[in-house]
């Protein structure tokens, strides 16, 4: 089995790979993960066009939800994106916080943050920042965002109870995110949590869905909403890259297992003093 840290450095090197590559090419796989599909156009990704912000160039296709859609982002806010990429979601936030907030892109990859520095010099986005870093170890102050977002990015981590508890370190009390992911309702065959592809492609990192949520609340969250849910179902062509035809056929008569979410969180206005993030009281 990969030590995390193993598992980070594959997911680096994927990522560096896919920063290079069209937006087709990522829409027609699992996150851009590779085994491009023939059957459908996109699999995870949703329409951003209809949002206010969006900027094509910055789009490499790979979430799998709106969460800037729902993040309920105001004025003057500081959102911090997780997984920023070439930028896309952070150029969205920009619209909605407008030039008297800041928005503060998070990546693990340095090609990844080179092309969303570029994006945004050309555009002249001088309130939009990229960092390289951990999401587990974030290069930010602590109660310093109003908001945070992040799509199809925490699956990708190891420990994702790490990055909500760093969420909730870095968010304001009163502050809020809004995170679109991949869940899973049941089980996946082995050979799919074991393929390095399929887990960069966001699939085989994913967990079970009431373990997701728990996370989210063992971090100190309260208000926790589902926001949005929908099926994620992977072509035929993809999967048997992976799987037999018999081992196919029983996966598939399992029914669909893969989930798109977004959910809603809030860190407290008020922590009772004798609370910490994750630690529970005394």
């Amino acid at each position: 089995m990969q030590t995390e840290e193993q598992i980070k450095e594959m997911v680096k090197q994927k990522y560096s790979e896919i920063a290079l590559q069209d937006k087709n090419t990522n829409q027609s796989s699992c996150c851009g993960a590779g085994g491009c599909s023939t059957e459908v156009y996109t699999i995870m990704s949703d329409d951003y066009k209809e949002l206010e912000g969006y900027n094509p160039d910055a789009d490499l296709g790979l979430g799998c939800g709106l969460p800037t859609q729902f993040a309920k982002i105001k004025k003057g806010d500081v959102v911090i994106d997780l997984g920023s990429g070439a930028g896309n979601d952070c150029f969205v936030a920009r619209h909605e916080t407008g030039e008297t907030g800041k928005v503060i892109g998070i990546d693990f990859t340095p090609a990844m943050i080179e092309k969303a520095r570029y994006n945004a010099e050309v555009r002249g986005f001088n309130n939009v920042e990229f960092r390289q870093g951990d999401i587990e170890k974030m290069p930010v102050t602590a109660n310093s965002a109003d908001v945070v977002v992040s799509n199809c990015v925490l699956n990708l981590v190891p420990n994702k109870l790490n990055v909500f508890k760093e969420i909730y370190r870095v968010l304001k009390p009163g502050g809020h995110f809004s995170i679109s992911d991949i869940v899973l309702t049941g089980s996946l065959p082995e050979k799919i949590k074991v393929a390095a592809e399929m887990y960069a492609g966001c699939v085989a990192s994913a967990i079970q869905k009431e373990v997701y949520l728990e996370f989210i609340e063992l971090a100190g969250f309260k208000n926790l909403t589902l926001q949005k849910e929908k099926a994620i179902i992977i072509p035929d062509d993809i999967l048997k890259n992976y799987l037999t035809v018999e081992e196919l056929a029983a996966y598939k008569l399992m029914g669909n297992v893969i989930y798109s979410i977004t959910v809603y969180a809030e860190k407290p206005k008020e922590e009772a003093a004798c609370c910490t993030p994750g630690g529970g009281c005394c």
